[in-house]
């Protein structure tokens, strides 16, 4: 088999349960936000009494935390990484809830005094201030406004400013306030990745599914050609990711919305 060839029929196999991207190493690179958001996270469990991570994925950042609450609960939707998050958090005492992302969170009214979050698909702030006692805190890291649609854009073509635009942190702060949580703190940062092979991007977009929807090796055949040859004259194809801070507490005296 040809270079391209061999590079997406390994990169097609490869396993793309949870949140690990060890399999990158090699062949792709992105600069980390400066807050440490893991670091951060696990310090905020060391202090809390009950806590929900939403959309944990795979598990690996909640179970990076030294220390969990005497109360750890985490939601997933996705059957494979319920599995690999049950494998991995239960040891630590952590229970793994199977619950679809657009479903509203399986619990009772202010049953958490922290709720966290790394990159959800999308944070329902009416169900998370419904959840969080008053007092409690929303500590999570969001995925920004065109997050890597250098590669987006290459497959999909220019999209329309109300796509480029979406999860935007003053949006998302707007929708937060509204469900009765005041911003802390609320940090954003453009980052830059560089992928250094075809297999990298074919495997970011089978793990990533919702940066192209209808991705598929076969579908984008072409296209991944052409971007090999272009890698491989040029060097790394260059995208940036955004990501934005959210430190929010839900207010005392205040009422969830019910829907």
């Amino acid at each position: 088999m040809s270079s391209f060839d061999a590079l997406v029929a390994e990169a097609d196999s490869a396993p793309t349960e949870g949140w690990d991207f060890s399999w990158f190493e090699g062949r792709a690179t992105e600069e980390r936000p400066s807050w440490r958001y893991a670091h951060a996270m696990g310090e905020r469990l060391g202090h809390a009494t009950a806590s929900l991570d939403i959309q944990t994925g795979g598990g690996e950042v909640l179970a990076s935390a030294p220390v969990l609450p005497p109360l750890a609960v985490a939601t997933e939707g996705w059957p494979p990484n319920v599995a690999k998050a049950t494998g991995l958090l239960h040891p630590r005492g952590a229970v793994v809830v199977a619950s679809a992302e657009d479903a509203p969170l399986p619990f009772a009214a202010e049953a958490f005094d922290l709720v966290t979050s790394r990159h959800p698909v999308k944070a329902n702030f009416d169900e998370i201030a419904r959840v969080l006692r008053p007092g409690g805190t929303y500590f999570a890291q969001h995925v920004g406004p065109a997050s890597v649609f250098e590669v987006v854009e290459y497959f999909l073509g220019p999209q329309p400013d109300s796509v480029r635009n979406g999860r935007h942190p003053d949006g998302e702060r707007a929708e937060a306030e509204a469900a009765g949580l005041e911003i802390v703190d609320l940090r954003a940062e453009r980052l830059r990745i560089e992928f250094y092979d075809i297999g990298a991007v074919v495997h970011f977009l089978r793990k990533v599914v919702w940066m192209v929807p209808d991705f598929s090796v076969e579908r984008y055949g072409a296209r991944l050609r052409e971007l090999h040859e272009r890698i491989e004259a040029e060097g790394p194809f260059v995208a940036h990711s955004t990501r934005h801070l959210f430190d929010a507490r839900k207010r005392y005296g205040k009422r969830y919305r019910k829907r």
